[in-house]
Order: structure tokens, then C-alpha cells, then sequence
């Protein structure tokens, strides 16, 4: 069984967007966040950029946990925040670094976000 840390997130400023590379090459010459490369292809999380439109729902809100950064040999941490997330019907993209992860939900669903993490301990600053 996991143990319950209770973590301090942020929401990051801005919105950002999650798509397929078409294009390798632009996509890794551009500004991203995150690049994940796997057998279909490269993913890119960057930010909208200015004067841009996006679908509804295809805008993220970035929650990052990085002010209780952790090691890798530290279990369940990502598991405390994506299951209550799951549970409250909160969509998630998630991309994670050495000490912490980055946590996108919907850019609409960012309040809902915070109130389930909340709900249980977490501290989440908007």
C-alpha cells in the first residue's frame, strides 16, 4: 500500500498544447516543453503561442509538482495524483523529469483539477 505524501503543485502560466510531429525537424527547432519519442512517432507538449486558436479542450493547464521534488526510487508519488484525478473524471497528459512531473488536465477542467487534489491533502497553487 501506498503511503499518502501530501505534495505542493503549481499551475504553471499559460496554456500548452500536446500533438503528434508531423514534421521532426520543425518540431525540435521550435520551442516545446516535453519531446517523448516512441515507435508512432514524436510527441511535443509546447505552449500556444500568441494569436493561436485551439479547439475546445485541446488546451492544457500544466500542474507541476516540482516544490516537493522527489527521487526516482521514491514509489507512488504520480500514482497519489493521477488516481484522485481518474477518479474525479479529470482527463491527464503527463510528462515527467528526474525530480518532478508535469501533470497537464484540460485548460476548462483546471479548477476541478485542484479540488479533488485538494480534497485530499495536497496543496495546489494556482
Amino acid at each position: 500500500m501506498i503511503t499518502a505524501t501530501p505534495q505542493h503543485l503549481r499551475v504553471l502560466n499559460g496554456s500548452l498544447v500536446v500533438e503528434h510531429a508531423e514534421d521532426e525537424a520543425i518540431a525540435l527547432a521550435g520551442p516545446w516543453i516535453s519531446l517523448v519519442r516512441a515507435p508512432e512517432g514524436l510527441t511535443v507538449v509546447r505552449e500556444l503561442r500568441s494569436g493561436e486558436t485551439v479547439e475546445d479542450g485541446e488546451a492544457w493547464a500544466a500542474l507541476y509538482s516540482g516544490d516537493t521534488a522527489h527521487g526516482l526510487d521514491v514509489p507512488g508519488m504520480l500514482a497519489l495524483l493521477l488516481s484522485p484525478l481518474a477518479q474525479g473524471g479529470v482527463p491527464v497528459f503527463v510528462a515527467s523529469t528526474y525530480n518532478a512531473d508535469l501533470i497537464l488536465v484540460p485548460r476548462d477542467r483546471v479548477e476541478d483539477a485542484a479540488g479533488v487534489l485538494r480534497a485530499i491533502g495536497h496543496r495546489i497553487d494556482l
